[in-house]
């Protein structure tokens, strides 16, 4: 196990890279209950979409970890999720199986930027200091992510406000927050974990922590050839694109689905790795130089790639890396062995749903924010005194939050760095990639106001 991950030599040892991949796992277990209710709406069997999401998971957290050796977990994609279901069937017509197949396609999309190095292109052409805030932005996103998820903001009249302190989930949570700092701060190993672990026991009795209730497995598996391989059939890719007067809708759908995956990977990867030490400079450099699959950049973007059109042949939305990913890291985790951990409790979900289900986001919330607290030390790496450097930072680090969208977040920066630029008559530095990610940003923009 130590010559396979390398633990000594990235820092770690079995006993952080556990803990670790428990507490990523729980930081994003929501996934197991959430995927399935949002998919069903569109006519998907629970049951199937429930073992869709832990298989897609399981395969492509375990390609992560074993292929890659990086402390990434995957699973299908909230917002892209809500996209299928709301969006590409509700509001555009599609049946179910045809967005999987465009679903499908978008990973084969993927696959293929991947292994032509346009995706290591677009990291290499982002300019450190919005890659310093992306990392500080994503550390933002993820802790508002852990308030939202908890309930402690509401948005009555279109404003944030917090809510009042009198509910069980939001006291227990805001304890688990102040519990998780006193334990960092006093340097208690597994501070994060131990953290949700106290915090999902002292919900019980204030009936925070509950037994979800979910079908068995062996009715779940039954419903499963249902989704299986429906991307493929008809109605699916057979007749997604036997109506000529849909062909341009389709698309456009399935370049939204690939540039939202495609930046928010990319997005994950440069906030928690830069910071963290996953991805070392040496790495890097390999990254803009190498060809194949000699960084393990190269593979963890790989392993991101595959894993869309691996969820879609089981039957779920986008499979894509987790931002929740940085909780685990935040514990500790470097290697593939906190994924490979993951893994096996994400297959170990599927006969204990209702157990996994019972975590409450009272327990991760502390998770999230005390992670994102962590990296928002990236924010310091920017000269904000020069307006012209702090201005697509705001926009790239602070419109995560906002828009609750990491790929939103980077299209912001990326469009006031070119403002920046050009106005400043320094067109000529702008990256060639970087000038067609932002117009594909803006193209994505005027695709999403049509749809």
């Amino acid at each position: 196990m130590e010559n396979f991950f390398k633990l000594k030599e990235n820092g770690t040892n079995v006993r952080t890279e556990i803990l670790a991949g428990f507490t990523t796992f729980f930081a994003m277990a929501y996934i197991i209950m959430v995927n399935p209710d949002l998919l069903s709406q569109t006519g998907m069997p629970w049951g199937a979409v429930f073992l869709s999401t832990i298989i897609a998971s399981i395969i492509g957290t375990l390609v992560m970890g074993l292929f890659a050796n990086v402390p990434y977990a995957q699973a299908p994609g909230m917002g892209l999720n809500a996209f299928f279901t709301f969006t590409v069937v509700f509001a555009l017509g599609f049946e179910w199986q045809e967005a999987l197949a465009m679903v499908f396609l978008c990973g084969v999309i993927n696959i293929l930027i991947t292994v032509t190095r346009i995706r290591k292109l677009i990291i290499k052409a982002i300019p450190e200091s919005l890659q310093n805030a992306i990392g500080g932005g994503i550390g933002i996103f993820i802790a508002y992510l852990g308030f939202v998820n908890v309930g402690l903001l509401s948005f009555g009249a279109g404003v944030p406000e917090i809510v009042p302190l009198n509910t069980a989930n939001v006291l227990l949570a805001l304890f688990g927050i102040a519990l998780t700092v006193v334990l960092l701060i006093r340097k208690v190993p597994g501070a994060i974990f131990i953290g949700i672990v106290i915090t999902t026991l002292l919900g019980i009795p204030l009936g925070v922590t509950e037994l979800g209730e979910t079908i068995s497995f062996s009715e779940a598996l039954s419903q499963l050839p249902e989704t299986f391989g429906a991307a493929f059939g008809n109605p699916g890719l057979l007749s997604l694109f036997s109506d000529s007067s849909k062909i341009p809708m389709v698309l456009m759908t399935i370049f939204t689905f690939s540039l939202a995956d495609t930046f928010d990977t990319i997005g994950t990867f440069i906030g928690t790795g830069r910071k963290s030490g996953i991805f070392s400079e040496e790495d890097q450099r390999a990254l803009e130089t190498s060809t194949g699959f000699k960084s393990k950049m190269d593979r963890a973007l790989f392993a991101d790639a595959t894993a869309t059109s691996i969820g879609a042949i089981f039957g779920t939305s986008n499979t894509t890396t987790y931002v929740e990913s940085a909780a685990g890291i935040g514990a500790g985790g470097r290697t593939g062995l906190t994924s490979v951990v993951v893994a096996v409790l994400f297959f170990l979900s599927a006969f204990f749903a209702p157990v996994i289900s019972a975590i409450p986001s009272a327990a991760t919330t502390p998770a999230l924010v005390i992670v994102g607290i962590m990296m928002l030390s990236s924010f310091s790496e920017i000269n904000w005194n020069d307006f012209e450097d702090a201005v697509p930072a705001f926009f790239a680090g602070i419109f995560m939050a906002l828009c609750y969208s990491i790929s939103y977040g980077i299209a912001a920066g990326f469009i006031f760095y070119c403002i920046v630029k050009v106005f400043k008559n320094e067109a000529k530095d702008i990256h060639p990639v970087l000038w067609v990610s932002t117009a594909l940003f803006i193209l994505d923009f005027i695709v999403r106001a049509k749809l």
